[in-house]
């Protein structure tokens, strides 16, 4: 894809993942991979300022005999992804009816 992850944006994504199910980074990353080419090593500074701000909360689980580190949404992170994806619609909207509603223009 040609568009880019704002630090943001990408905040919100893995917030979203981790509202779903609680996720460790290998997993997270492969969902966010689908739509922007993200190193695995780039997303833990990501995972360390979500849990520094207290969006996430972490805990180990063992798997395949080695730990797993797990990422868990918090109270103030579901508050967090409530205002992001609020902001989303907004800019979605707005970006829509310059790139959208300039093709319905074109079209009349």
């Amino acid at each position: 894809m040609v568009y880019q992850l704002t630090p943001t944006l990408l905040d919100a994504m893995v917030l979203a993942i981790a509202e779903g199910e609680d996720a460790y980074g290998y997993m997270i990353a492969q969902r966010l991979r689908n739509i922007a080419s993200q190193k695995e090593s780039s997303l833990y500074p990501v995972l360390k300022r979500l849990l520094e701000a207290g969006f996430l909360e972490t805990y180990d689980q063992e798997y395949q005999g080695r730990n797993r580190r797990y990422y868990k949404i918090t109270e103030t992170g579901r508050g967090q992804l409530l205002f992001y994806r609020k902001e989303w619609d907004e800019f979605k909207t707005a970006a829509d009816e310059i790139l959208v509603g300039g093709e319905e223009d074109e079209q009349e």
